[in-house]
């Protein structure tokens, strides 16, 4: 019997949905639909396919630990794998490592991989399960299968594939002008790009090995010299670094011949920008969404979100406004594709709005800035129950803890302290020191920061539960 083995890609960092999504914490770790993230959902989804084996989780870095906490918080136990990738090299490089690392663990012939963005919306899972069946079985044939969206207006925002009477691929296509985008859609027998796949770990190799050799060739050593992390499997950064940067789609399917289109309705979206996200939830009689504590007059098709503070509306029509804790969006909706404009001059100009949002998550919980002023800067510190911070040392600021809620097992240089509510403790800098909660309620604390330099780069760890080194 076929088996599935879903491969996962989680590596994206969705710039069109700033402010909500940010580098470190992307579109595919956010509630934007429901109570789950993106990436809950799609982990979720491949637990539904027919013979499908524990899902294979490709992410960077910087978001392993986040992803685990959202993968377990869907209680897989340890039927899942986290595939670590130390620097991000695109869409093919990710997949054959995700291949590489599968083939050393079976050769077994009648497995199909399925690869999955971690960040789009499927609203028809019974149409999903039916198009991977018979994705499956062409694959098994030797194809290399894409899935193509059948297309309900002319989008000019995807890509597109155009596809024979026998589901071969004949050509993929760049996002198009409006124009072209009407003639594919009154065509019929063009699709958009979901960037969905299904093929055998065989027939991918010898397709990649013909038309993308470095790739392959440095994603198996990049697999071969990896190291095993508990949950995670780190591919070698040395051999990434010689890796190509290329898509799957320029890499491989507009080359190879063994290309075939599935045609599926999936109620699917990318929600590629803060319209797409728009267009897949309900709206009120106006045309509006709303999500947060909104008050509205006079507004029409419009999007308001509000993350921490009332937003009041009126007379907006066409309009998009999302506020966060230290950032606001407001543009007219059909430029929400122009949000990664502001990204980019955010990175340009060296802010930090493009990557953190207020709140980063760690770990062992997460902290807030309040304040931050050129000598000081006030955060607010949460650690979950029996997890701790690393053991370590800043040259350059000194720092308060007053505990809030919880007690706090703290080691100050030689001195080993319990602290709770309403309780302090002063650690100089140069000293070593570390943060642990014993018990079973989150921690909280307030941390005032006073030096001449405050960055997360001043941080000397000298031990560290979760392998952190930087």
């Amino acid at each position: 019997m076929t088996k599935i083995q879903p491969v996962v890609l989680a590596g994206g960092t969705g710039t069109r949905l700033w402010p909500l999504s940010r580098e470190i914490y992307p579109k595919q770790l956010l509630c934007l639909t429901d109570e789950m993230s993106l990436l809950q959902n799609t982990i979720k989804r491949v637990g539904g396919i027919e013979a499908s084996l524990p899902p294979i989780v490709v992410v960077g870095e910087d978001h392993r630990f986040i992803t685990k906490s959202q993968i377990d918080e869907l209680g897989l136990g340890t039927s899942y794998t986290i595939l670590l990738e130390p620097i991000g090299r695109n869409t093919a490089p990710a997949i054959a490592g995700a291949v590489e690392y599968i083939n050393g663990l079976s050769s077994d012939p009648d497995v199909i991989l399925l690869i999955l963005p971690a960040d789009h919306l499927i609203r028809d899972v019974g149409a999903f399960n039916e198009a991977v069946a018979s994705a499956a079985r062409k694959a098994a044939g030797g194809a290399i299968v894409t899935f193509g969206i059948e297309p309900q207006k002319p989008e000019t925002g995807y890509g597109y594939i155009e596809g024979d009477d026998e589901g071969l691929v004949s050509s993929f296509k760049e996002k198009p002008e409006l124009g072209v985008a009407e003639q594919y859609l009154a065509a019929g027998n063009y699709f958009w790009n979901s960037g969905m796949f299904a093929f055998s770990a065989e027939t991918f190799r010898a397709e990649m090995e013909t038309h993308a050799p470095e790739i392959i060739s440095a994603m198996t050593e990049a697999v071969a010299a990896g190291t095993r992390d508990g949950r995670f499997y780190r591919f070698s950064a040395e051999e990434m670094e010689r890796c190509p940067s290329e898509s799957i789609d320029y890499a491989l399917m507009e080359k190879t011949d063994k290309a075939v289109v599935v045609a599926a309705d999936l109620g699917w979206s990318d929600i590629g920008s803060w319209q797409a996200l728009y267009e897949v939830l309900d709206q009120d009689e106006n045309g509006n969404v709303c999500q947060g504590d909104v008050v509205l007059e006079d507004t029409r098709n419009s999007m308001i979100r509000a993350e921490d503070l009332m937003i009041a509306a009126v007379g907006l029509e066409d309009t998009l406004v999302v506020e966060t804790a230290d950032a606001v969006l407001v543009a007219p909706l059909s430029r929400s594709q122009d949000v990664k404009k502001v990204v980019d001059r955010l990175k340009r100009e060296a802010r930090d709005e493009f990557k953190f949002h207020q709140t980063v998550y760690r770990p062992w919980g997460s902290y807030s800035v309040l304040a931050i002023q050129p000598r000081y800067q006030i955060k607010k510190i949460t650690v979950n129950p029996r997890e701790k911070l690393s053991l370590q040392m800043h040259h350059h600021r000194h720092e308060h803890w007053v505990v809030v809620k919880g007690a706090a097992l703290v080691t100050n240089g030689e001195k080993e302290i319990l602290l709770h509510e309403d309780q302090s403790t002063y650690i100089p800098a140069g000293n070593m020191h570390r943060l642990e909660n014993p018990g079973v309620i989150p921690l909280e604390l307030i941390e005032v920061q006073i030096g001449s330099y405050l960055g997360e780069d001043d941080i000397v760890r000298f031990e560290d539960i979760y392998g952190r080194n930087e």
